[in-house]
């Protein structure tokens, strides 16, 4: 009696050993999950260094994941016999062999198409709907904004390392005067719906009014609540419109590559470009994206890493602490993302009288 219940609870047992099989799938639908956002990571952070050295960035993408997975078990008896119709002993043993065989697919992005989107200005309705997504207003027109009603934000950091220190201290003042009205629920960001067309708009309320008219002042704005966005260069003759002129996504990117802490040895073979202000002096890039962004540069990798590649020798990464940096890198994905696709029509519509 005892060995048929002994051996009951062993085939039972091995039995049940394939149920395993859903949780194997779901713990490694988490592992590839894990590894494609971290290579894709890694990939962005890589191409921001190579700008940095003014090489060829390349963008793969993963186009398809699958995976095979198999599953056997044995189970094995023995019994030996004598003169008794029971047996004497029994002898039990079982196997589970589980394999996976994964194949996954990446696509090279290139083609008129993808250049396009890189080089195409970013729109009004991604900064629009980033800004009424929770991001930072100050952080989305620090990154993707290179000049508001005339004021610049280093539009030479919009491609490869300039020779002379950019301009932009005014700009910042402007973008945390956006950051602090933001704070205080002072303006809403969305569309004036009209019989032909939406036009976007920023509507501020009456609260912070100190700070808005301060606002009005740096941007030469009449004394009023609503106002008018636009694209478009330089300085507007309309005092009731905001015009922006934004950088393209490639634009985004080199601006954040300037970053970059490249090692001294690099700078000493010529290897980056050195940029001079007016004095002659190095300038440090770190003056325009404080707050912002940095990469990091080591010989060997630590436990400081967040997100980190290996490039010409060096380890470039984003400290793990650094959560300024960690907030700008998860934007910029996120403008990559939104410059592929179509962001028109996702923003709030108002429905407000249209003045003269």
């Amino acid at each position: 009696m005892t060995n048929k219940i002994i051996l009951t609870f062993f085939i039972s047992q091995l039995i049940g050993c394939a149920s395993i099989g859903p949780d194997i799938i779901q713990a490694s639908g988490n592992d590839y999950n894990i590894a494609i956002q971290r290579t894709t990571d890694e990939q962005l952070l890589l191409n921001l260094v190579r700008l940095k050295y003014r090489d060829t960035p390349l963008f793969l993408e993963v186009n398809s994941v699958s995976s095979q997975f198999k599953l056997f078990s044995e189970a094995a008896i023995t019994a030996n016999f004598k003169k008794q119709k029971t047996p004497e002993n029994i002898g039990l043993s079982g196997k589970l062999n589980f394999t996976e065989q994964p194949t996954i697919t990446y696509l090279p992005l290139h083609g008129d198409g993808f250049i396009q989107k890189l080089l195409a200005p970013i729109s009004l309705e991604t900064i629009l709907l980033l800004a009424n997504s929770g991001w930072s207003v100050e952080r989305i027109i620090r990154l993707a904004v290179q000049n508001i009603n005339g004021i610049p934000n280093a539009p030479t950091a919009s491609g490869p390392t300039p020779k002379m220190a950019p301009e932009y201290i005014d700009f910042l003042s402007v973008a945390s005067l956006f950051r602090k009205l933001q704070n205080k629920g002072a303006f809403q960001l969305a569309y004036e719906k009209t019989e032909k067309n939406k036009q976007a708009t920023i509507l501020f309320n009456n609260k912070q009014e100190e700070l808005v008219a301060e606002l009005r002042k740096k941007l030469d704005l009449d004394e009023q609540n609503n106002y008018k966005l636009s694209l478009g260069q330089g300085i507007s003759n309309d005092k009731k419109r905001i015009v922006l002129s934004t950088r393209s996504l490639l634009g985004v990117m080199y601006f954040l590559s300037h970053s970059v802490d490249v090692p001294e040895k690099d700078k000493i073979d010529g290897k980056v470009t050195i940029t001079r202000n007016e004095s002659g002096e190095d300038y440090d890039w770190h003056d325009l994206t404080q707050d912002l962004f940095k990469i990091n540069s080591t010989a060997e990798i630590n436990e400081e890493i967040g997100i980190g590649t290996n490039y010409r020798g060096s380890w470039f990464y984003i400290d793990d602490s650094d959560l300024d940096s960690k907030s700008t890198f998860s934007l910029l994905t996120q403008l990559f993302s939104l410059q592929s696709g179509n962001a028109e029509g996702i923003t709030p519509v108002l429905t407000l009288p249209i003045g003269n």
